[in-house]
């Protein structure tokens, strides 16, 4: 199996991240996921978004769990929602949907459910957090669809995880990685995409014991 790339926030490293535009691009240099973040607006709408709060140009800072969608998007015009991302990617490749820590999982199990039942397959997302609560909850609401433990460092802490949720999907931190732990883990069956990787060169060293890698720049993978 060839090594997956897969776009960090769409492909942030040539278009706005976390938009539809950066999907596009990530697309057009042929990933095969895309990776995204999910957050919940005061009036419970989900939207695609890293931080906790939007900064606009003129230096407004909102809170995303504190304001509505219509007014951050006043803000920010390209701010997308769960439900638009998922019908532009349109089944093209696996979305890899992280829900960010303390954020609520229920908006978004309600888009995945509604989703899923207009002919979407489970194999068309991946769910993924750094909180073990949120993952927990995704898998009881969601257990057709595959969960990935985000981890910093921990390959014990990570492979603990990986086993409360039925998973062997890892995205890890790339400072802490080397070859030898990633030889080890992948004769444990799991499958490791380090985040954020943008130099090919330090790619290929480990790219035999990759299940994929999470990139800004995917145009430097084709």
């Amino acid at each position: 199996m060839s090594m997956k790339i897969i776009g960090h926030r769409g492909a942030r490293g040539l278009a706005p991240e976390n938009t539809l535009k950066a999907f596009e691009k990530a697309l057009e240099h042929h990933v095969d996921e895309i990776e995204l973040d999910v957050r919940v607006t005061k009036d419970g709408k989900t939207v695609i978004i890293h931080n906790p709060f939007l900064k606009d140009p003129a230096g407004n800072k909102l809170e995303i769990n504190k304001t509505t969608f219509e007014e951050l998007q006043k803000h920010k015009p390209d701010l997308a929602s769960l439900e638009e991302s998922i019908a532009f990617v349109n089944r093209r490749v696996p979305m890899l949907i992280e829900i960010k820590p303390r954020v609520p999982t229920k908006q978004a199990v309600a888009v995945l459910r509604d989703f899923l039942g207009k002919g979407w397959r489970p194999e068309d997302f991946l769910l993924a957090s750094f909180s073990q609560k949120i993952l927990r909850e995704l898998h009881r609401e969601l257990p057709e669809i595959q969960k990935v433990v985000i981890e910093r460092w921990s390959g014990v802490k990570a492979s603990y995880r990986a086993r409360q949720v039925g998973t062997k999907r890892l995205n890890m931190r790339s400072w802490w990685l080397w070859s030898g732990f990633l030889r080890s883990m992948q004769r444990g069956g799991y499958q490791i995409a380090p985040y954020t990787m943008n130099n090919p060169a330090k790619v290929r060293k480990w790219q035999r014991y990759l299940y994929g890698v999470i990139t800004d720049y995917p145009d430097r993978f084709e």
